[in-house]
């Protein structure tokens, strides 16, 4: 039977040796369940672990999955901008390489891009310690505000993009600031979307890096930088519409 769509699956690993096999081949069988033409993507953010090694060898397997690395590590945003960079296909989703979200669920978001262009998970049960839940809620709570935005989860790894919105999107956020980025920027395009909950379960290999102080503040620096990138344009649009 033909499938509608064609789509690009990607996730960003660092140091998932744990991890990327599973999540490698889980992504294949679901990626071919829902699409005939499609490709799955590591992206490798320099890896000090056998991660790239284990990529390689499946990619040898499969020729539907490509490995993009990264030669030192450069943060979950540019793994994400390199991500999006390298889709081909008309779809294109992204999740965590830590295992943390269901693959499976992916199916159910496909039908929903109809007539959007983003479809948006959110978190139903966040499986994380009681501090990164309290500083992602009130992390979402400043973004929204700063950017007039009504997202329920801002960082929840579980997203599906027609490709198109990246064509003309210059992203910048090297970090944790990203998804941020990319739900402004698509706001400030006019593109609608849709929220969705998703299954979210404990990490059982690997370490978390996003807590990390380095982290959050480059992610305060990354806010600030960009609120102020489109207040900008949003004042220069003004001068020139009413010249």
């Amino acid at each position: 039977m033909h499938k509608q769509y064609s789509l690009s699956i990607f996730f960003p690993c660092y140091n998932e040796e744990g991890n990327v096999e599973s999540m490698a081949r889980r992504a294949l069988d679901v990626a071919r369940s829902v699409a005939d033409d499609y490709e799955v993507i590591v992206v490798d953010d320099g890896s000090r672990d056998r991660t790239a090694e284990i990529a390689l060898d499946l990619a040898r397997e499969d020729p539907h999955l490509r490995v993009v690395r990264h030669e030192t590590n450069q943060g979950y945003g540019a793994a994400l901008t390199t991500g999006f960079r390298s889709a081909t296909k008309e779809l294109v989703f992204y999740t965590d390489g830590d295992g943390q979200f269901d693959l499976g669920e992916l199916p159910r978001l496909v039908p929903m891009i109809e007539g959007v262009d983003m479809v948006c998970g959110y978190r139903e049960k966040r499986s994380d310690p009681w501090p990164r839940r309290v500083n992602a809620w009130l992390w979402g709570m400043l973004v929204n505000r700063l950017f007039h935005l009504r997202v329920r989860d801002v960082d929840c790894a579980f997203k599906l993009f027609r490709r198109s919105v990246f064509e003309h999107m210059e992203l910048t956020s090297k970090g944790a600031l990203i998804d941020t980025e990319i739900l402004a920027r698509a706001a400030r395009d006019g593109r609608l979307f849709l929220q969705t909950p998703v299954s979210h379960y404990p990490r059982t290999s690997g370490s978390q890096t996003g807590a990390k102080p380095a982290v959050i503040l480059r992610a305060f620096r990354e806010l600030f930088a960009l609120k102020a990138e489109l207040d900008q344009e949003r004042r220069r649009k003004v001068r020139l519409e009413y010249r």
